[in-house]
């Protein structure tokens, strides 16, 4: 089994792969931004849909085709735990593009929604 893109130390099935596949939720803002960021690496447009708070939702998402997540490192975090209705994760997200390194660093904002966590909007600081 391959390592989870969001950089904890568990296999993608058993880590963000579940949340991908809705056999579990996320129970933090922090594990959502985790399996966001998962969902990028591996391409799965659909769960970044569904995780999406609707009043910022855009209609369709499309991957940029030689763009390649690599590693997250989570910077910090406000808030977002499983009793709250709010939180921020500020994170650091390597990529590839054409074969060059880069990194996109944002302060990305969620709330619950029908009690579910979701991605409501981010600040990027430096982007791709």
């Amino acid at each position: 089994m391959s390592s989870c893109p969001c950089g904890l130390p568990a296999p993608y099935d058993e880590c963000c792969g579940r949340l991908h596949r809705g056999e579990a939720a996320a129970e933090t803002a922090e594990q959502l931004m985790r399996s966001r960021f998962s969902a990028f690496a591996v391409g799965d447009a659909d769960y970044l849909l569904r995780s999406w708070h609707p009043s910022t939702r855009p209609a369709e998402l499309a991957f940029e085709p030689h763009l390649r997540w690599k590693r997250l490192s989570v910077v910090a975090t406000g808030a977002g735990g499983p009793a709250d209705e709010e939180g921020t994760v500020e994170f650091r997200a390597r990529f590839s593009r054409r074969g060059r390194a880069g990194e996109m660093r944002e302060v990305s904002r969620f709330a619950r929604h029908e009690g579910a966590w979701v991605y409501v909007n981010g600040e990027v600081r430096s982007s791709p």
